[in-house]
């Protein structure tokens, strides 16, 4: 099951509570914390504070997202993510992002999950490095046998571009978001490496007194 430390009667932050990977898992399967359906039509964000799922906005458009998407726990998005990104001028202050493929309906968020990274999109958000990692359910019937970008079909891919480039689309005001580079499993796992990185440069401390 799911990794921890030791009993805890309350509910961990997902965020900060859960691990990367679950004891054991190879490099290229990890944990993640799902914010968002492909149904919906509301932008959902995990409160850092508080731990909750909370309700960010309603979505301007009918655009939802294509696959389940959250975050992978105990990673943030900084320095050594930016430097992944020539083009970015910082990145996006973070969780890493995650798009995970289910073959069966998966119909409810603030759930954590296995999955497999395949690869993922370099996203440039108004200078940001904003990074979106695409992984495949662990053990998934159809998708389960992919282990790199290349073994997806390509409108996987693009659909996932398409929806980052416009989902933050509003009339008569312009947006700056690039979308152009995908990238394989090897890329992936180096910014998902360099995300942890970030995690224990700002956060480590929290994680130092839990085992004090």
């Amino acid at each position: 099951m799911y990794r921890n430390e030791q009993f805890n009667r309350w509910r961990r932050h997902p965020w900060h509570g859960l691990h990367a990977r679950a004891d054991g898992a190879p490099e290229d399967i990890v944990q993640v914390y799902i914010e968002m359906l492909p149904t919906d039509v509301v932008k959902y964000e995990l409160d850092k504070g508080s731990g909750f799922l909370t309700v960010d906005r309603p979505q301007r458009t009918t655009s939802s997202p294509p696959a389940l998407y959250g975050f992978i726990p105990r990673t943030y998005c900084a320095e050594e993510v930016a430097n992944l990104c020539p083009d970015a001028d910082e990145a996006d202050g973070d969780p890493l992002d995650i798009c995970v493929y289910s073959e069966r309906l998966i119909n409810r968020a603030d759930i954590v999950l296995n999955a497999r990274v395949v690869g993922g999109i370099q996203m440039i958000d108004d200078g940001e490095a904003d990074d979106k990692i695409i992984a495949i359910l662990d053990g998934d019937n159809i998708w389960g046998g992919a282990r790199d970008i290349a073994d997806l079909p390509d409108i996987k891919v693009e659909r996932l571009q398409h929806y980052f480039s416009t989902y933050k689309m509003q009339p008569g005001k312009n947006i700056n978001i690039k979308v152009d580079h995908v990238y394989g499993r090897d890329e992936a796992l180096k910014v998902i490496a360099a995300s942890e990185k970030d995690y224990h440069n700002h956060y480590g401390h929290l994680l130092q007194q839990k085992t004090e």
